[in-house]
């Protein structure tokens, strides 16, 4: 091999290059991004425009449709979902898989523009339309200021201050907050003494409008000077707006506005919006990162500048952690590497235990050159330290050292029989370069789907794939350069006495056993194939009973607790339920802190945690505990307080997941044309649900119908005095909810001013009848009684769903315990068996759509990396007999893998999945080097039988060395919650896999060159 040899020729060079890789590793280390987890791209835009005053169906009819077909129009369109609700509609854009992170910005842009053309499409008062494609952005860094006694204005002051100061620190993208209060300026106007003056709406409205607009008075010469000019009369101060003067008479008597209307200056009610921290009013605040930024770094840097900016803060303001990534980060990152540090001492160890201190110490010298080898090539590629990578490094630890526990075994063997170190370095690798190449090759394609899968779920294990490369090979570039370097440097010269031709390495008591028990399976091939069709149709029957799931729970110390009041409740009873939900959490000893957003969820501080869209019913709690393996018992006693207490409320309760995905876990999707048959359908999907004891948080999401007022107006009395339904409309929101008349300038801020009547005139319905609308036709007040007949309360649908411009209801719950699987397959054939009438469908969604999704797309390149696979096989061998023995080892492994998670108890997870893919490069490995063997041996003049025995037995150690090795080397990732699932996959099924290696691989090869014992041909 000509990198062997002038890697021997050319020592001082290896000697120095050696040196640059473990001075670029550790340079490496310390320069490496850190995170969390790895990132992925939320390839979803939300199309919002406001239609006040319309209800759902008119939304849905007269603004979605039409934005809907427009944004369908877009080729990267993937799926368009929306909701119409009253007064607003919300589309989401889902964009197609294959359009990575960089395309992304140029079709938002596209959107855009068709959104902007449509708006022509859109009816009187709807829009403008609102593109947001920030909606997967992620505000890793999150605070709650808060403090007793301060009010709103106080809180979002410092926070402004904050978010100025902190826009300027090192690798913050933008800084936004949650939670502000609208503050607005009312100005209440009572129906008795209006009528009294003679003063009506029209001539308030005017006259503030007039009096607040900035209009230009031109300018003059004056000498060489151009002198703007500027009257008096700005309102400079809200007290100004009660001097306002009002005509109030025909003979142009004037009255001042505070005599008419009493002014306040407060904040919007009922807000859009609230948050609590420890039971006490916040503003949020959240940091994202830039792209490709270091959180770590971000987050020292934000620290020091918010310790810089603490005497600016207000006595008595305190600011509250909600989230920070960057602390997390550095936890997680440095419990991996301390699993990373474990698993190459166990390695090491047990090499030194197995091939002797000297050559463990050698391998073990090897495993770090290419571990710092490793990042250095992380480093340059971008791929940065987080749950993934770093779990990639410690599957991968075990199979680094394959090719170099080959390549060391042949040059202690030849050594110990007599040979010249280098020449036996030499000839080791002129025999096994090219083989372990291949089977290095065949061990990185069977990662290759996920790094080329083009989901979220991909992209989310992208860095997987590049690890296991990068580390794979360059431990097969270092095996055949520096190896046999060492080899020949460091490895102590065989005993004189022992360093013989005839000398036999393999004479041991454990060689010898090895040797008897195959040459028994080898003289009762029919038997041993026989028992291992057996133990395989066992295997694939028991893992019927295995569980799934798709990607495990994380171990944040927080949980989610979601209510949803029943449709059109006050934000203000939810803010209530709320605190009395905190004030219970509070109360348990192990909660330290809770944060509550009321009115929608709040900003994606975790890249999983997907927000609730806005809803005045809905409210939420963020509960952190003081240690995460406490939360599983936590749910159930919280489940219990909520459902005692808010019976008629939707309630959820839900850990942070690890990976993408999110919703419920059981989603019964129905898509038709009447609302009133799906929500039909959707009753029986949720009775069926009901009757499961393990089904819990039973819901749909059209919720219930909301009751609306209806005055049934008189048309022919109204159109003969001139009275519009905008009058009325106008006149009964000002009334009753208020109406905003223009917006009061304050320094850089413009505060909006809205109209009402007093509590004690807008606190009952029934006085809907003594309202005052004005009429062009007379000049004068006309009672609402005069023009409406009646007020009828009907009920109407609140929110109206679609996919692909479809109506789609969704029937959704939870298992109580367990694995949804099981549920959903009691679930499944009930719901499936409900009867669909013509132009109705049913669409599974939740866990199983996005585990089947995840597994479509990785599946979609399996196919093709297994045939490339098999084509390298092909051509290291130029065989099909031996190719074909290799690939019928792979099925057997289930039996393994099986055993594992039956004894185990883990479900079959995407990372099982992955873990059993990864499994199949490694046993390919492991038999492709076996056989190479067998053949080399008969090609030397071996009898057939004997090349088998003989090659088998000199494999035994290398094969069971990179079994243990591997084995070995998971052990620390058996207690992170993310990667036990493979790593049981890989434990069970590589200990299960090395037997077969060792046994059924010599079996298959005597029974398919029809090998006999004694055979001699």
């Amino acid at each position: 091999m000509k990198l062997t040899e002038i890697a021997l020729n050319k020592k001082l060079v290896s000697y120095i290059l050696t040196l640059l890789i473990i001075c670029g590793g550790i340079m490496a280390y310390s320069k490496i991004g850190r995170l969390e987890f790895p990132t992925f791209t939320i390839k979803t835009a939300l199309v919002m425009t406001s239609y006040p005053g319309a209800s759902a169906l008119e939304v849905e009819q007269e603004v979605t449709d039409p934005m809907e077909e427009a944004v369908q129009k877009l080729s990267q369109v993937k799926e368009v979902r929306s909701l119409s609700r009253n007064g607003l509609s919300i589309i989401f854009v889902d964009l197609k898989d294959q359009y990575v992170h960089d395309q992304i910005p140029q079709v938002w842009d596209e959107l855009r523009k068709k959104v902007r053309d449509a708006q022509v499409l859109l009816p009187p008062g709807a829009g403008p339309s609102r593109v947001n494609d920030d909606f997967g952005d992620e505000y890793g860094v999150f605070f709650a200021i808060h403090g007793s006694g301060f009010s709103f204005r106080e809180l979002k002051d410092y926070a402004d201050l904050l978010k100025r100061e902190l826009l300027l620190v090192e690798n913050v993208a933008s800084v936004e907050l949650w939670g502000e209060q609208q503050e607005v300026i009312t100005l209440e106007m009572s129906r008795s003494r209006m009528s009294q003056l003679g003063i009506s709406m029209t001539q308030i409205i005017g006259t503030l409008n007039n009096q607040n607009q900035v209009i230009g008075a031109g300018s003059v010469d004056i000498g060489n000077d151009y002198v703007r000019i500027s009257p008096t009369g700005n309102i400079m101060d809200v007290e100004d707006l009660g001097e306002l003067l009002i005509q109030s008479d025909q003979q142009g008597n004037v009255i001042y506005l505070k005599d008419v209307v009493t002014i306040r200056r407060g904040y919007q009610d009922p807000p859009s919006w609230l948050m609590h921290y420890n039971g006490q009013p916040a503003i949020g605040l959240g940091i994202s990162i830039v792209d490709d930024g270091n959180v770590v770094e971000m987050g020292k840097s934000v620290k020091k500048r918010m310790a810089e900016l603490q005497s600016e803060m207000p006595v008595g303001m305190e600011i509250g952690t909600i989230a920070f990534q960057s602390d997390t980060v550095s936890e997680s990152v440095d419990a991996f590497i301390i699993n990373l540090v474990e698993a190459v001492i166990i390695v090491i160890l047990v090499l030194c235990l197995t091939m002797g201190i000297s050559s463990g110490l050698l391998m073990g010298a090897i495993l770090l050159l290419t571990i710092f080898g490793t990042f250095i090539f992380m480093q340059v590629m971008g791929v940065s330290f987080q749950l993934i990578s770093l779990g990639a490094l410690i599957l991968a630890l075990g199979m680094l050292v394959d090719n170099a526990i080959v390549v060391t075994e042949g040059i202690l063997i030849k050594s110990t029989r007599g040979m010249d170190k280098t020449r036996a370095a030499m000839e080791t690798v002129k025999q096994t370069a090219w083989p372990l190449f291949g089977a290095t090759l065949v061990a990185i394609l069977a990662f290759a789907a996920i790094g080329t899968s083009q989901d979220s779920t991909g992209e989310f294990l992208n860095s997987l794939f590049l690890v296991m490369t990068i580390s794979l090979g360059l431990s097969w570039v270092l095996a055949i350069t520096i190896t046999p370097l060492f080899c020949i440097r460091f490895l102590p010269d065989p005993k004189p006495d022992t360093q013989k031709e005839s000398n036999d390495p393999y004479a041991g008591l454990f060689y010898r056993a090895y040797r008897t028990f195959l040459n028994a399976c080898l003289n009762n091939k029919v038997i041993t194939i026989g028992l291992l069709l057996a133990a395989l149709a066992a295997a694939i029957y028991g893992f019927s009973f295995v569980e799934n799931s798709f990607f495990p729970k994380s171990r944040r110390p927080q949980f989610l607790v979601d209510l949803t009041r029943p449709e059109g409740t006050r934000i203000q009873q939810v803010r209530k339920d709320l605190a009395a939900i905190e004030q219970h959490l509070a109360g348990m000893p192990d909660v330290t802190a809770t944060t509550s957003f009321c009115g929608q969820g709040a900003l994606r501080f975790l890249l999983t945690y997907e927000p609730e869209m806005p809803n005045p019913a809905y409210g939420q709690v963020l509960v952190t505990v003081d240690d995460y393996r406490k939360i599983d018992a936590l749910i159930p006693e919280v489940r219990k307080y909520l459902v005692k207490h808010y019976p008629d409320s939707d309630i959820k309760l839900a850990k942070f997941a690890l990976g993408p995905g999110g919703g419920a876990k059981i989603e019964a999707r129905f898509s038709g044309p009447d609302i009133r048959v799906l929500r039909n359908l959707a009753l029986q999907a949720r009775t069926m649900m009901a009757d499961d004891v393990n089904a819990t948080e039973i819901k749909d999401d059209y919720r219930q119908p909301v009751m609306v007022m209806r005055p049934r107006v008189k048309e022919a009395d109204a159109r003969r005095l001139g009275i519009t339904r905008q009058v009325i409309a106008d006149t009964l929101a000002m009334n009753y909810s208020g109406k905003t008349i223009g917006v009061f300038r304050e320094d850089n801020t413009l505060i909006p001013m809205q109209i009402r009547a007093p509590m004690e005139e807008r606190a009952r319905v029934d006085e809907i009848d003594n309202l005052v609308v004005f009429s062009p036709v007379t000049g004068a007040g006309i009672p609402m009684k005069q023009i409406v007949s009646a007020i009828e309360p009907v009920w109407e649908d609140p929110i109206i769903h679609r996919r692909d411009r479809k109506r789609t209801i969704t029937a959704q719950c939870n298992p109580m315990a367990g694995n949804a699987s099981v549920l959903f397959n009691r679930l499944r054939p009930q719901i499936e068996s409900i009867e669909l009438p013509p132009g109705y469908s049913l669409e599974w969604g939740g866990e199983y759509k996005n585990s089947n999704d995840a597994n479509a797309s990785l599946f979609r390149l399996i196919p093709f990396f297994f045939l490339a696979m098999v084509l390298i096989v092909l051509f290291l061998f130029n065989a099909l007999r031996q190719t074909l023995i290799i690939y019928l080892c792979l099925p057997l492994s289930v039996i393994g893998v099986t055993s594992g998670l039956l004894i185990s108890g883990e479900p079959f997870g995407f990372m099982c999945l992955l873990g059993f893919i990864g499994l199949s490069g490694m046993l390919i490995k492991n038999a492709l080097v076996l056989i190479d063997q067998i053949d080399l041996e008969i090609r030397e003049g071996k009898s057939p039988f004997q090349a088998v025995l003989d090659s088998s037995v000199s494999r035994l150690r290398p094969v069971m060395m990179a079994a243990v090795t591997t084995v070995m080397g998971m052990l620390p990732l058996m207690t992170d919650p993310f990667y036990v699932g493979m790593s049981i996959t890989i434990i069970s099924g590589l200990s299960f896999g090395t037997i077969l290696t060792l046994i059924i691989v010599p079996v298959l090869y005597a029974s398919m060159f029809r090998i006999k014992p004694g055979h001699s041909g």
